[in-house]
């Protein structure tokens, strides 16, 4: 999807990108090899696109997924997906609670294939060097909660990430409240020692655990890590979705 995407390029917006596709000039390589002027333009900025999509084909062939992040609209980020989803994460966290003076108890990473969890009092400090191994974050609700938290405890991190936030990508699909309730909707099952829990329950696991109970981190992990790895299903069914309505954009 992101070869098909024109909103990267400055001043341009939906509408003018919606243009460009009903010319047939549906993806970067079309649009390059598209000399002549197009409506809507005048050759000079024609010429100016096709120097900027030049530019992008590099960054994408490079890798370089600092460049989508600045130029691409955040609520678009997801765009960037299947060209980044091999250095994905999906992350959540857990905290003491809400507000300024919460901490992070609880971090978890999956990264595709296994999951890392970084645990305050524990190994919380490595989580810094490995989310830097990563081109692209996937959260739910990440933006107004997970990354404020974040950005505040680790201020060494780049944050340069692409960044889908899965709560507005599948709003747009008109699934809307909760993570939990959004799973259920779509039959995503979580494991029965852990059904059932919520964000109450993970700050009340982390003091349990405190006073001494190591069963109630166990658990408080299990829920974290179901967490991140329904988030990749749920941004396997977001990107699909979001992909054939674009599609079908391009050929109207």
């Amino acid at each position: 999807m992101l070869t098909k995407t024109f909103l990267h390029i400055p001043k341009i917006g939906s509408k003018t990108e919606r243009r460009i596709w009903s010319c047939g000039l549906t993806d970067w390589h079309k649009a390059l090899s598209h000399t002549e002027q197009v409506p809507g333009f005048s050759q000079r900025r024609w010429d100016y696109v096709r120097s900027y999509l030049e530019s992008s084909l590099r960054s994408l062939q490079a890798g370089d997924h600092a460049y989508f992040a600045t130029c691409l609209p955040s609520g678009e980020h997801w765009r960037a997906y299947s060209s980044f989803h091999n250095r994905t994460a999906y992350l959540d966290i857990e905290t003491t609670g809400l507000g300024p003076r919460a901490q992070i108890t609880v971090i978890g990473v999956h990264d595709g294939t296994r999951t890392a969890t970084y645990v305050a009092g524990d190994n919380l400090d490595e989580f810094a060097d490995d989310i830097s191994r990563f081109n692209m974050i996937v959260t739910f609700n990440g933006l107004t909660f997970d990354l404020p938290y974040l950005r505040r405890a680790f201020p060494q991190v780049a944050w340069d990430h692409l960044h889908c936030d899965l709560r507005y990508a599948l709003g747009r699909l008109g699934l809307r409240g909760g993570l939990k309730n959004i799973e259920r909707r779509l039959n995503i099952a979580r494991g029965e020692d852990i059904d059932g829990l919520a964000g109450d329950d993970a700050v009340r696991l982390w003091y349990e655990y405190l006073s001494g109970n190591e069963r109630s981190l166990a658990r408080l992990v299990e829920y974290n890590t179901a967490d991140v790895e329904n988030l990749q299903l749920l941004m396997g069914y977001a990107y699909a979705k979001l992909s054939a309505q674009l599609i079908e954009e391009t050929t109207r």
